[in-house]
């Protein structure tokens, strides 16, 4: 499956009926995912940082879809856009990608006194999925796919660093991107102990891709980097296959906190496993959003 494309791997699915939130639609494998989920049937929700971006997006494939504004960094922004999900008259969610995300930035910037990177990648998401939490699999399993990272592995030696969320007790680009996807797969394995019965939720490595994601990423380091990964490198309709996989194929149904790569179930870091991590990070990504 390593050459599958989203198209192909879901070819002979049928999601008609069925509604699907997608994060990050403006570009690479969120538009890519939009519009195969589209393809094979889904009314898709497609989100973006700003309405106008999120309705070129949509406009640019066949299918019936909703595009909606939504600020990963900006917690009015999310509670506004599940706002606007429940005013649409949508019963059921069925499919969840949380696919949009920045990476590695060069320079530390916060959000609210977060670090920028997990405050979007972790915290965004985190606040939308629970303010959508009573629509998820309310008619039918619904599959959750929280896009992380190989990079997750990176993450800091104790895992996520309670102690520097800000960042300022020490920055690297690369580390900090690292925790904020490790807290992608930590938090797909604790949403499971809240989504009703038989509805799942599992994370996933997409791939190393060329798209906009490493446009912060600066300085001879990257050229480097760049140079290094190209053979590895995959196409854009590559890179969304494990998520349309995970989210649609029968061969995941069922299958609950896991993660996989390549349309295959693989082994994750040891932090990500850990289950008391795990739910030490929910608590606090809470009260940092101010969940009562």
């Amino acid at each position: 499956m390593a050459r599958a494309t989203a198209e192909s791997i879901t070819e002979g699915i049928d999601l008609t009926g069925k509604t699907a939130l997608v994060t990050g639609v403006n570009s690479g494998i969120g538009t890519e995912t939009m519009r195969v989920l589209s393809l094979r049937g889904a009314r898709v929700i497609g989100t973006a940082r700003t309405l106008e971006k999120a309705q070129e997006a949509c406009q640019s494939i066949d299918g019936e879809t909703l595009p909606l504004a939504c600020e990963l960094t900006d917690q009015n922004s999310i509670r506004q856009c599940a706002k606007d999900i429940f005013d649409s008259n949508i019963n059921s969610l069925e499919i969840i990608v949380a696919n949009a995300g920045i990476m590695a930035l060069p320079k530390l910037e916060q959000v609210e006194g977060i670090e920028k990177q997990f405050a979007t990648n972790h915290l965004g998401h985190f606040l939308l999925l629970n303010e959508v939490l009573p629509l998820i699999g309310k008619e039918s399993p619904a599959r959750v796919v929280m896009v992380s990272s190989a990079a997750h592995a990176q993450a800091p030696a104790v895992g996520i660093d309670f102690d520097n969320l800000s960042g300022e007790r020490g920055y690297s680009g690369f580390r900090a991107y690292g925790q904020s996807k490790l807290a992608n797969v930590l938090m797909a394995n604790e949403l499971n102990k809240y989504l009703p019965e038989g509805s799942t939720a599992n994370s996933v490595h997409p791939g190393v891709i060329a798209t906009n994601l490493g446009r912060h990423m600066q300085g001879p380091m990257t050229w480097a980097l760049g140079l290094f990964m190209a053979p590895f490198m995959i196409t854009v309709p590559q890179g969304a296959a494990t998520s349309c996989y995970v989210a649609t194929h029968p061969d995941v149904e069922g299958v609950a906190g896991k993660y996989f790569s390549n349309c295959k179930q693989v082994r994750s870091s040891r932090q990500s496993q850990d289950a008391q991590l795990a739910e030490r990070l929910w608590a606090k990504s809470r009260e940092l959003v101010g969940l009562s």
